[in-house]
């Protein structure tokens, strides 16, 4: 065994643990036949450690590359001026190789142990982690990744072009779409702490991720994604999907160890007062101003997500303001005094929950969908769509309203104040679509990278790029580099996907996003 993990780090640089915070016959396997693993024994670190993992990539990548929040309290941290390195590279592959390559294990476990419930489960996980990788690498191994374990596997896997990589994780969920429809018993529920073993729930979050995969390659033809689109909706008893925020795929924490929030042992300094700000671009896009500037109306989800600069000298009109990202460092000290800060009470309480997908951007898809004719409807039916989710969302943070040092209530007057606010009307829109964009890009805020993934997708919102994201010459990163050890590792097919894709830089677009497509 310990041979095979060594060429498993070798090709994937993957380390092979699921987690420290578990049993230790569930999380290594050096110390441990693999015939002694039950797969439904690395099911909970997989759910529960994906769940605090997506958390702390949502706060440590997507939130300072997106523009949600920016590291102005030093220079430890210059994520949002786009000095990325090499070594962030390695972490990031490594960390989504590492959920793909033990979800993997748990998929053939559940096959020898002729566990249903948890080979269609493992297939959606799967999707979910491996669809991150190659949104945030571009082309990567899926049909031989993972497979040195195998008796005819490979420790240098081939590098499929996202294409491919689309296609097979569309089988993967239609596949497990199937099993999850002969409802197979969840043996242990008290396991599942995001769906309590609901096969029907399961169900729902693997069809919803699915849409929200063919809505990611929609820019391109040869997928025929629209009418994927309008097959699924078009059949909800084959294909069900989320229908109300009870279907959000989020996994609750208890706050007892080891059911404990990423961020549970983080004080407010490192969490966000010393560090990371929220933004002008997130304050623009949530507080309206009147003609002598003053505040007049602000998004209802903003006080739950953040709080303001408590500090008097710094903030005297008692502001919501934000730095500025990407911010030179000589500026760096003024566009931070007074800026807002990420509310800690909310965010990193112990039981604050991990999600991975809701129902608000199923919505958002399908808004965009009927905007765009692929289903019926019209521009009516996508106003509908649109202001369900922006409904959904707003009522998904009002239940987190009461952890906040002053708890917030929000009405549904304070809903429908919103929807009819400049920041959020869609009669008043001109551009339906940057609408759509802009308010699915609020929505997602605090799931994993999907707020990055989007960006890339439809160019919404629009960003400013700061003076001092010098580091990629002022163009926010298009994707991530492969790492210098893959490089090593398994030069060929490494090689073979650059020449495909173009420079191994942060640079050169992914396969489905709207730069490539647009071929500038």
């Amino acid at each position: 065994m310990n041979k095979i993990n060594i060429l498993i780090i070798a090709f994937f640089t993957v380390i092979t643990a699921c987690t420290n915070d578990f049993e230790e016959t569930n999380t290594n396997p050096n110390t441990t036949n693999v015939g002694q693993i039950k797969a439904s024994g690395m099911f909970e670190p997989l759910l529960y450690n994906g769940a605090n993992f997506w958390l702390n990539y949502t706060w440590y990548w997507n939130n300072e590359l997106v523009q949600f929040t920016a590291f102005t309290g030093g220079t430890t941290r210059q994520e949002h001026r786009y000095f990325i390195s090499d070594a962030n590279w390695q972490s990031v592959w490594n960390a989504y190789s590492r959920y793909g390559n033990n979800v993997t294990h748990m998929y053939d476990l559940s096959i020898d142990q002729k566990d249903r419930s948890l080979e269609a489960i493992s297939m959606t996980l799967k999707v979910l982690y491996m669809s991150n990788l190659t949104d945030m690498f571009g082309d990567v191994p899926y049909s031989e990744a993972f497979t040195a374990r195998k008796p005819n596997g490979t420790t240098k896997p081939q590098f499929e072009s996202q294409k491919e990589v689309y296609e097979q994780m569309f089988a993967d969920l239609n596949t497990a779409n199937d099993i999850y429809a002969t409802n197979p018993v969840f043996v242990k529920p008290a396991l599942d702490g995001m769906y309590g073993g609901s096969m029907d729930k399961w169900r729902k979050f693997n069809n919803s991720l699915y849409l929200r995969l063919l809505m990611r390659v929609s820019g391109r033809p040869e997928m025929n994604a629209q009418a994927k689109i309008s097959e699924v909706i078009n059949s909800p008893s084959v294909y069900p999907i989320f229908t109300s925020n009870a279907d959000n795929a989020t996994v609750i924490f208890s706050g007892n160890d080891p059911y404990r929030s990423q961020f549970a042992d983080t004080n407010e300094g490192t969490f966000t007062s010393s560090g990371r700000k929220l933004t002008e671009q997130l304050i623009k896009m949530t507080v309206l101003k009147g003609i002598n500037d003053e505040q007049v109306f602000v998004d209802p989800r903003l006080p739950i997500i953040g709080k303001k600069n408590p500090s008097l000298s710094t903030n005297p009109n008692n502001l919501w303001k934000g730095t500025i990202a990407g911010v030179s460092e000589q500026n760096q000290s003024d566009a931070d005094r007074g800026s807002s800060w990420l509310n800690t009470a909310v965010l990193a309480r112990v039981d604050a929950p991990g999600t991975f997908m809701d129902f608000a951007e199923i919505q958002f898809i399908l808004a965009e969908a009927a905007l765009k004719g692929w289903i019926a409807g019209g521009d009516t039916q996508a106003k509908q769509f649109y202001e369900n989710a922006v409904k959904a969302s707003v009522e998904k943070w009002g239940a987190y309203g009461q952890f906040s040092e002053t708890a917030v209530v929000i009405s549904e007057a304070d809903i429908t104040e919103l929807l009819q606010s400049d920041l959020a009307s869609w009669d008043k829109a001109t551009n339906k679509a940057e609408l759509i964009g802009n308010q699915k890009y609020l929505a997602l805020f605090w799931i994993g990278m999907e707020a990055y993934h989007e960006y890339r997708r439809t160019g919404f919102p629009e960003l400013t790029i700061g003076d001092g994201a010098i580091y990629n010459d002022y163009i926010l990163p298009t994707r991530f580099a492969y790492p210098t050890t893959t490089l090593a590792t398994n030069s060929n097919n490494v090689q073979e996907a650059i020449g495909r894709m173009g420079p191994n830089t942060m640079k050169t677009p992914v396969w489905w996003s709207k730069q490539a497509i647009a071929g500038n």
